[in-house]
């Protein structure tokens, strides 16, 4: 299924969520929503990756923001943002075996990037219009940390994830909500 047919299937769970998936719909029928890194909003896919009973989320300490965070990245080009979502966790965790939890869209949100510089270059601000899916892995599986992204990757309960990121606006506004939202999605017994 293609992305905008995914958004449109999708049922947001907050007034957050409608509004920007309303926004990134309008910017993929416009065809301004580019799976590139070349435009100054740009579609990314998320990953909110919970164990088997739901109960621990993995984060990764990311270099550039300083703070523990969800794993993903940009869609370089992938238009299957699942995958691209997948393969982001596997490059950034060193977890072999992830899956879905679902096939479909978990969250989305549209996301200020400050300018900064990466690798020596100065990149711009922009906006990444990211996508966030729902999978899982063994918490007892072994990790291991992307040195060029971030410099430790680790399980947290719940709530201690919210914690442990240093940006407010994903405690409240991101975490928080991925999180209860997993209420939808029982645990595997």
């Amino acid at each position: 299924m293609d992305l905008t047919a995914q958004l449109r299937a999708f049922r947001p769970w907050n007034e957050q969520e409608a509004r920007d998936r309303d926004v990134l719909l309008r910017l993929l029928e416009l065809g301004q929503a580019p799976y590139g890194r070349e435009d100054p909003a740009h579609l990314t896919a998320s990953a909110w990756v919970t164990g088997p009973n739901r109960d621990r989320v993995l984060l990764a300490y990311h270099n550039l923001y300083n703070s523990w965070a969800w794993l993903g990245g940009h869609a370089d080009g992938e238009r299957d943002l699942l995958s691209a979502a997948l393969r982001e966790v596997r490059e950034e965790s060193g977890l072999e075996d992830v899956r879905p939890v679902s096939p479909d869209i978990y969250s989305v949100e549209i996301l200020t990037v400050d300018g900064h510089e990466k690798r020596g270059q100065y990149v711009s601000s922009h906006l990444h219009l990211n996508v966030t899916f729902l999978l899982e892995a063994d918490p007892g599986a072994p990790v291991r940390c992307k040195p060029d992204e971030n410099s430790r990757v680790g399980w947290f309960g719940l709530e201690e994830a919210v914690a442990a990121s240093a940006e407010p606006w994903f405690q409240t506004r991101v975490y928080s909500k991925l999180n209860a939202k997993l209420a939808d999605f029982p645990p595997v017994r």
